[in-house]
C-alpha cells in the first residue's frame, strides 16, 4: 500500500539545517493499522506527510500503491490525496461557516461532483459513523469529539485506500478520545483500507496493529503485535 525507501527530509531554517527524517525505510500493508509515536520534533509527522504525499522526500522514494509520489505532478498528487487518501488532523480543519454535511461534501465538490449528489453521499458518510443527527449543525454547535467524527466522515467520503491521522485525539478529553479511537479502530479493511496514526499517547497507539517509535528522524524501535496490549487498554 505505502512504502518509504531510505527517505530523508532536510529543511533549512535560516542558517540552520534540520534533518527531520534520516534514511527511513518502512512498508505499510493494505488493511494494516500502524501507530507512530515520538517526542515533539522527532520527525513522526514529517514521516506521515511523506507517506501521504503532503511533502516529498529530499532523497529516497515515497511510494503509494507502487507509484513514486515525487515523480507525479502537483496536480496528480493533489488528485491522489483527494481521492485515495483521507486525512484527519488534531484541530479538525472544519470550515466554520459550513454545516457538517457541507464540510464532509467538500472533497466531492472539489472533484466536480454535482452538489445534490455530493450532499447525499456526505449525509450517508455521516450516518455511517453515527453523526447523522448533526448533519445541519455548524462546527461551533458541536463538541470536540463530534467535530473530529465529522472530520473522519470527510476523510471517508471518497472511500479512500488509506486514512492518515495526525494527533487525532490531541485536542480531546479522555471520553471523546476513547470514542474517536474506537471509530478509527473500525476503519481498516483486510486487504483494503490502511490507517496510519501519529500520536503522543501510548494508550492511543495501542489501538494499532503495529507501533513505530521515532526518535531524531529514525525508527528507534518497533512493536510488531499490539493485540495483547490493546485488549488490556480497551477491555
Amino acid at each position: 500500500m505505502m512504502e518509504l525507501v531510505n527517505v530523508t527530509k532536510v529543511y533549512q531554517q535560516g542558517t540552520r539545517t534540520v534533518n527531520a527524517v534520516r534514511g527511513v525505510s518502512l512498508s505499510i500493508a493494505a488493511g494494516e493499522f500502524v501507530s507512530i509515536m515520538g517526542p515533539s520534533g522527532s520527525g513522526k509527522s514529517t514521516l506521515m506527510h511523506l507517506a501521504g504525499g503532503l511533502d516529498t522526500p529530499s532523497s529516497g522514494q515515497a511510494l503509494f500503491m507502487g507509484r513514486d509520489l515525487a515523480a507525479m505532478s502537483d496536480k496528480e498528487r493533489s488528485t491522489l490525496r483527494r481521492t485515495r487518501i483521507g486525512f484527519v488532523f488534531q484541530f479538525f480543519n472544519l470550515l466554520p461557516t459550513l454545516t457538517a454535511v457541507e464540510n464532509v461534501a467538500l472533497p466531492l465538490l472539489l472533484g466536480g461532483m454535482k452538489r445534490s449528489a455530493a450532499l447525499r453521499e456526505s449525509a450517508e458518510s455521516l450516518d455511517r459513523i453515527g453523526m447523522g443527527h448533526r448533519t445541519d449543525h455548524l462546527p461551533e454547535q458541536m463538541s470536540g469529539g463530534e467535530m473530529q467524527r465529522v472530520a473522519i466522515a470527510r476523510a471517508l467520503v471518497c472511500n479512500p485506500d488509506a486514512i492518515l491521522c495526525d494527533e487525532p485525539t490531541g485536542n480531546l478529553d479522555s471520553v471523546n478520545s476513547a470514542e474517536v479511537l474506537k471509530l478509527l479502530r473500525s476503519l481498516p479493511e483486510p486487504g483494503k483500507r490502511s490507517v496510519v496514526m501519529v500520536t503522543h499517547d501510548r494508550n492511543a497507539a495501542n489501538y494499532g496493529d503495529r507501533l513505530l517509535v521515532i526518535r531524531d528522524g529514525v525508527i528507534a524501535s518497533e512493536v510488531s503485535d499490539l493485540r495483547a496490549e490493546r485488549s488490556v487498554a480497551i477491555g
